[in-house]
C-alpha cells in the first residue's frame, strides 16, 4: 500500500542516515582529540580509571622533582663529609709533626687552627635552599617523600628517612673539669698522664664533683692506644651526685677495652674519681677529654693546642676519633644517595608504564580512524542518495491521478 502520509523508507533511510552521522561525528573526534575515550560519556569506567592513572603520574614527577632535590642536598653533604675528612687528614699529619721536637709548636699550632676554621666553613656552606645535613640544624633525621602507594582506594606515602650528622665544631665550654693525679693537666676539658710499666702505685682520674653535667655531655679517654667513652644521660644529670655515676659509666667502658693488666678502680670515697693502675709491661699514656653536648660531632676541635706535648698527644688521640666520625658520615651519606638515585630511576620507569597504560586505554587508533572516517563519509553521501529516493516515491502516485 503505498501512503502519501507514512513513507517507511523514508523514515528509515533518515534514521540510517543519522547513525552514520552519529558515528562519524565520534569518529572525527577522535581525529581530533587523538583519544577514543576523551570524556566520561565515551566510556565512564574508562575514563574514571584513567583518570586516577593520570593523577598518580602528575603525583610522582612531583616526587621526582622533590627527590632529585633531596638527592643534591645529600650529595652536597657527602662531598662536605669527605672533604672535612681530608682536612682532618692534613691535621693529623701536622700534629705528628708537632710531636717532634725540631718543629715550631707555635708554627704549627696556626696550621692546625686554619685547617680547624676551614673545616667549620665548609660544615657551614653544605646547604641547599637553608638545609643543610652536616651541621645539626636539621635534627636527627630529615625524611624524603620516595612514593605514594595506593591499595583499595587508600593513599599512603613512603619516604627514604635520611639520618643527619652533626660534623660542627660548635661551642665547646670547658665545664667537666677533668685532673690527673700525675702529669700535665688542660683547662679543664683534659687531662694527660703516664701508667709506668709494672707500677703499683694508682693514678687517679678525678671528674670534678662540682659541675652541673647536661644531657649528651661526654668524656673519651684513650688509653694505651684504645679509646672509650661515656655520654651523660638524662637519670646521670638529674642524679644528686652525677660526677659519681659518670666516673662509673667511664669505668665500665674502659674495662671493655680488655687492656692487659691494667687496673681500674671506683674510689668511692673521693667523688667522681677513678684509681688506675699499670701491671702490665707497657708504659700507657691516658689522655682524657671533656665534651659537651652542644659541640658537634668535631667539638674536641675547638679547643685542639699542638703547643705542648701532652696538648699534643690529646690532639693525636682525638683527631682519630673525629676522623672516624667523617667517614661515618660520608659512607652514611654515599649510601642513602645512592638509595636516592635508586629510587628516582625507579620512578622515571614507573611514570613511563603508567603514560603507556593510559595511552592503551584512552588513545585512538588513528590508522582504524582513518580508514574508518573515509567509510562513514561514503556511507553518508549513500545515505543521503538513499533518502533522496525515498523521498521522491510519493510523487509516483500522481501517475494514478491523470487522465
Amino acid at each position: 500500500m503505498s501512503s502519501i502520509l507514512t513513507n517507511n523508507g523514508a523514515m528509515f533511510a533518515l534514521q540510517t542516515l543519522k547513525g552514520i552521522n552519529t558515528n562519524l561525528a565520534k569518529t572525527q573526534d577522535e581525529i581530533s582529540t587523538g583519544k577514543s575515550v576523551a570524556t566520561a560519556k565515551d566510556n565512564a569506567a574508562i575514563w574514571a580509571i584513567s583518570k586516577v592513572m593520570e593523577a598518580d603520574v602528575s603525583g610522582f614527577q612531583a616526587i621526582s622533582s622533590s627527590l632529585s632535590l633531596g638527592g643534591s642536598a645529600v650529595g652536597l653533604a657527602r662531598t662536605g663529609a669527605e672533604q672535612v675528612t681530608k682536612l682532618l687528614t692534613q691535621m693529623r699529619d701536622t700534629i705528628i709533626n708537632a710531636k717532634s721536637a725540631t718543629n715550631d709548636p707555635a708554627k704549627l699550632q696556626n696550621d692546625v687552627t686554619a685547617l680547624r676554621d676551614q673545616i667549620a666553613t665548609v660544615v657551614k656552606g653544605a646547604q641547599i635552599n637553608g638545609l643543610n645535613l652536616l651541621d645539626g640544624s636539621a635534627g636527627t633525621s630529615v625524611n624524603f617523600l620516595s612514593s605514594i602507594d595506593r591499595s583499595n582506594g587508600t593513599v599512603t606515602a613512603s619516604n627514604i628517612s635520611v639520618a643527619t650528622q652533626n660534623l660542627s665544631i660548635g661551642t665547646y665550654t670547658a665545664k667537666a673539669a677533668l685532673a690527673g693525679s700525675e702529669g700535665q693537666t688542660a683547662t679543664g676539658d683534659a687531662a694527660s698522664f703516664f701508667l709506668d710499666a709494672n707500677d703499683t702505685t694508682a693514678k687517679g682520674l678525678v671528674i670534678d664533683s662540682s659541675v652541673t653535667f647536661a644531657v649528651g655531655d661526654s668524656i673519651s679517654v684513650s688509653i694505651g692506644g684504645k679509646n672509650a667513652s661515656y655520654t651523660v644521660t638524662a637519670s646521670d644529670a638529674a642524679a644528686t651526685t652525677p660526677a659519681d655515676l659518670v666516673a662509673i659509666g667511664l669505668k665500665n667502658a674502659i674495662d671493655k677495652l680488655g687492656i692487659s693488666g691494667l687496673s681500674v678502680d671506683y674510689d668511692s670515697a673521693s667523688p667522681g674519681a677513678l684509681a688506675l693502675t699499670n701491671l702490665g709491661g707497657d708504659d700507657l699514656t691516658v689522655a682524657a677529654q671533656f665534651k659537651n653536648a652542644g659541640s658537634g660531632g668535631l667539638g674536641l676541635l675547638a679547643n685542639i693546642d699542638v703547643s705542648t706535648a701532652a696538648g699534643a698527644q690529646s690532639a693525636l688521640t682525638n683527631i682519630e676519633s673525629m676522623m672516624q666520625t667523617a667517614i661515618d658520615a660520608a659512607a652514611s651519606f654515599g649510601s642513602v644517595g645512592r638509595r636516592i638515585e635508586i629510587q628516582s630511576d625507579f620512578l622515571s620507569k614507573q611514570t613511563d608504564s603508567l603514560k603507556s597504560g593510559i595511552g592503551s586505554m584512552v588513545d585512538a587508533n588513528m590508522e582504524e580512524a582513518s580508514a574508518r572516517l573515509q567509510a562513514l563519509q561514503t556511507q553518508q553521501q549513500l545515505g543521503i542518495q538513499s533518502l533522496s529516493i525515498a523521498n521522491q516515491a510519493p510523487q509516483s502516485i500522481l501517475s494514478l491521478f491523470r487522465g
